[in-house]
């Protein structure tokens, strides 16, 4: 079996998973395999250019919502994508790409940490926002269950000003470094101030306290645009073991990508006391 059919055969595989669990009800579940797919197309535009697949193909936004029916509509397409030139089956909106680097593959590249804001200066280029995040809602209480709330007020970061399209993406992986729950992205933040930049968005840990896995973490991955190399990159990366999920203020230090899932080779990002400033908020159904 050619590479081909094998990538296709995967595509196939997390798209059936995902309507088959939004079928039974089991949205969570069901957004993850989305999500995988998300990327694993992702992946494969960015490799090849984009020059093997249509304007259509491209496409991944729509003004409404997709119903159920609306998505099991993509599956022959989804088998015969590298192929494929027809319609699709109802209206979508092309959003321009931009390419967003793995943790870790930016160390391939070139560094370019203080070139940046006088690329992004003196650019006349003029650069697509992001799209809005893919923040979660709450999960449903259950009792004697506890859900936590993350409240990101804000990072410190001694060139906070000249990130471009700075956000953070949130993950929950067990001791191994595999996600347990759906990977969240926050809205672009919007205020810089001095040596900060600003969230203030809540983000719902998409499983009950309680069963989160022993050894499991909470990573904070900022990442920013980067227009000379025309990619989104990270920055840096923080994490919150279980031990210190409380109620109240945290604040955790900053360390230097590549993003180590397993936190085993650790590095802080500078010894300046600049870190990540979080609000806990835990949720219990008596």
């Amino acid at each position: 079996m050619s590479d081909v059919n094998k990538t296709v055969q995967k595509w196939h595989a997390s798209f059936k998973k995902g309507t088959d669990f939004d079928s039974w009800g089991q949205l969570v579940e069901a957004i993850d395999e989305y999500q995988i797919l998300a990327r694993q197309l992702q992946k494969e535009v960015q490799s090849s250019g984009s020059s093997d697949f249509t304007e259509e193909q491209k496409c991944t936004q729509s003004k409404e919502d997709f119903k159920l029916e609306d998505l099991k509509k993509l599956e022959s397409i989804i088998k015969n994508i590298l192929s494929y030139s027809k319609d699709f089956p109802f209206d979508v909106q092309p959003v321009p790409l931009r390419k967003i680097l793995a943790p870790g593959e930016e160390e391939n590249l070139e560094l370019e940490e203080e070139e940046d804001a006088a690329a992004g200066a003196g650019s006349t280029e003029s650069f697509p926002p992001r799209a809005p995040g893919t923040l979660l809602p709450r999960l449903p209480s259950e009792p004697g269950m506890t859900l936590l709330t993350l409240k990101i007020e804000k990072i410190g970061l001694k060139d906070a000003g000249q990130c471009i399209d700075p956000y953070m993406t949130i993950s929950v992986k067990d001791v191994n470094g595999v996600d347990v729950n759906p990977v969240q992205d926050t809205p672009v933040a919007t205020k810089k101030e001095d040596t900060y930049i600003h969230f203030s968005v809540d983000v719902e840990i998409q499983r009950h306290v309680e069963k989160l896995p022993k050894g499991a973490a909470i990573f904070f991955e900022f990442k920013h645009y980067k227009p000379k190399k025309r990619f989104t990159s990270t920055k840096c990366f923080a994490f919150m073991e279980m031990d210190e999920i409380k109620p109240g203020p945290i604040v955790i230090e900053l360390y230097k990508k590549p993003t180590d899932f397993k936190r085993k080779k650790l590095q802080l990002l500078t010894k300046k006391p600049l870190f990540l400033h979080l609000q806990q908020i835990l949720h219990k159904e008596s």
